[in-house]
Order: C-alpha cells, then structure tokens, then sequence
C-alpha cells in the first residue's frame, strides 16, 4: 500500500513584485498552514519521506508544517523538478520515489495538485485551496505501477474552520 499526501502551498502574497517562484506566502497563508497542520498530525503514517517544490512559497509553507509535525527541516527534500505546474510532470516524479517509501507528503503547486487528483484518485475535486491536503491511497506495492488510487483525506482550511464553527454552536 503506498499513501501520497498532497499539500498545495499556503496563499500567497502578490503585494510585491517578485518572480513566481520568489513569492513568499502571505498572512492569511500562514495562518491557514497552521489551522491544517494541526489536524494533519493525527493521519500522518510513523515513517514518510517529504519533498517539497523549491519555490519559496512552498517551502515556507513545508517549514510550517514540519514545525508543526515535528519533521525535522534536515529530513524535508527540495526539488526543483517539483517546481511544475503539470500533473502529468507531477505523476512522473512521485513514480520516481523510492520504493523503500510507503508514504510520501508533497508540497507543490496548483494545476498539478487538482488535475493529479482528478486523474488518480476516485474522487473529483473542482479546485484543491491553498494549504490544502488530499491523501490518496493506492493498493500497489510500488510507485512505479501507481494507477488509480482511493482518497482517504481531505483537509481544506474552509472546511476545518466551518467544522470548528459548529463544534462551538453546540456547545
């Protein structure tokens, strides 16, 4: 069984010019890291590997995260090759993974989160958010014959928030 949790990177701030790939995360971004990687810890595997896309957007979400989970930075892979925006590109790379790795946590970017989803997955999301996770399942024993998998996870920032809302009417 190989388990692929994806991670698009925290929203942005455009109020600088910068580069795409120089983009830092803004206010809101952080705070909805945070929100999502305090749920995330209780459906984390005991052993994964992390990679991350080298924009700076996605690492500074990453660093929040690992802060969060208690992953050490040192263990936490940067790719370039990551840095894409196309799920076919995104499909490659994640066969590419060690098999000696059960679960892999992915931090990238939007097309290819949401159009890898819909491709791989059992289930149709019409857009992946900003410092959202989808963890998707796949009954095979190597990366290199991943197909279709089973979504088991889903963690939208709007989604928790709305939880925590009707947590706090009932009581």
């Amino acid at each position: 069984m190989k388990n692929l949790f994806l991670i698009r990177h925290a929203k942005s701030n455009w109020d600088l010019p910068l580069s795409d790939i120089d983009r830092p995360i803004s206010q809101r971004g952080i705070n909805d890291a945070l929100l999502v990687s305090s749920k995330l810890n209780k459906l984390l595997p005991n052993r994964f590997v992390v990679w991350s896309s080298i924009a700076k957007r996605t690492q500074e979400t990453c660093y929040i995260f690992a802060q969060n989970l208690l992953i050490p930075i040192e263990n936490i892979i940067f790719k370039k090759d990551l840095y894409t925006f196309d799920y076919l590109d995104l499909y490659e790379k994640i066969k590419g993974c060690d098999n000696q790795f059960e679960n892999i946590i992915l931090f990238g970017h939007n097309d290819a989160i949401t159009n890898f989803v819909n491709s791989f997955s059992n289930k149709y999301i019409d857009n992946v958010p900003t410092s959202g996770v989808v963890q998707i399942e796949f009954d095979n024993d190597n990366w290199l014959n991943i197909k279709k998998g089973k979504v088991k996870n889903i963690l939208f920032p709007k989604l928790i928030r709305s939880d925590i809302n009707n947590e706090s009417i009932y009581r």
